[in-house]
């Protein structure tokens, strides 16, 4: 029922500068700008999926909801939409799975560039039922415009989105059992904990869990760590090395290439310009997903 990985958003103070920043992580152009419903909007559309930049505009109640959020937790990634082709069928799903979902609502976006139009239909699950991380679902029928390339060394897709759990049973049912998305890896690890790798279109959900960290004995601190958390992005590129060395020259701050955990891959961390989101780069193995 759900088909892949609509978009991810990632809240920010500055849409200008947070625009200008994907920019030149991606060395690709925004695909759509649009403002209302109390936000500022970039999205810059990839191979596989979209990642759209959001920031509080005007005095309306979600400009404020928004900025209360970035208040608590600062920039970062909010949300995943997941997209579905049939949204009645969806949502009669997350409503037998006790996932409360919102009444399901027409949405439409005008581009501000090009002035196009794209509708589509949409609903939450209720986030207390999805373990503290914003879960949409959309269906639409027409796709998003693709993000330029504007130089040479882009990245060109979402390999995988990470979550990180404290408890990898219910996370493992969530996003299995009852979202439906095949488990393609459960492995266990000294080093890195429990991975759980759930297939979504052609990338992957990361499902993560370490134990053995202290705790803390505070009431509030212990309820929040009882909540899952979207923890980082991971996005393919086609040549690493000419990645690197691009974003060396505009001033990005990255680590060098190294190694990566899945044999034949070569991966590297970005350390700023991504609006507080952690950020991998991979050069997946030939002929394989990375």
């Amino acid at each position: 029922m759900i088909t892949g990985l609509d978009h991810v958003v990632v809240l920010t103070g500055d849409i200008d500068a947070a625009s200008a920043a994907y920019q030149t992580l991606f060395a690709r152009a925004p695909a759509w700008q649009n403002s209302g419903d109390g936000a500022d909007r970039v999205l810059f559309t990839l191979d596989n999926t979209t990642l759209e930049l959001m920031a509080p505009s005007g005095e309306d109640a979600n400009a404020d909801r928004i900025r209360s959020v970035l208040a608590a937790q600062g920039e970062g990634l909010a949300s995943i939409c997941f997209r579905t082709s049939d949204i009645a069928k969806m949502h009669r799903r997350l409503d037998r799975l006790t996932l409360k979902p919102d009444v399901i609502a027409d949405v439409e976006s005008r581009d501000a560039i090009s002035g196009a139009v794209l509708s589509w239909k949409r609903t939450r699950a209720a986030t207390e039922a999805t373990r503290g991380v914003r879960l949409f679902f959309l269906e639409r029928d027409k796709e998003r415009p693709l993000s330029v390339r504007t130089t040479p060394g882009s990245i060109t897709a979402l390999d995988h989105v990470v979550v990180s759990t404290s408890d990898p049973e219910r996370a493992a049912a969530l996003y299995g059992a009852r979202l439906g998305l095949d488990m393609a890896l459960d492995r266990s690890h000294p080093d890195w904990g429990r991975l759980m790798f759930f297939r979504c279109g052609d990338l992957i959900v990361e499902v993560t869990h370490r134990p053995g960290k202290e705790a803390d004995t505070s009431q509030d601190k212990f309820q929040d760590e009882l909540q899952d958390k979207l923890r980082g992005l991971c996005w393919r590129v086609a040549d690493i090395d000419a990645t690197h060395a691009r974003l060396v020259q505009a001033g990005v701050d990255v680590s060098e290439v190294r190694t990566g955990r899945k044999p034949g891959t070569r991966v590297m961390t970005v350390r700023n310009g991504t609006c507080g989101v952690p950020t991998l780069l991979v050069q997946p193995s030939t002929g394989q997903d990375a």
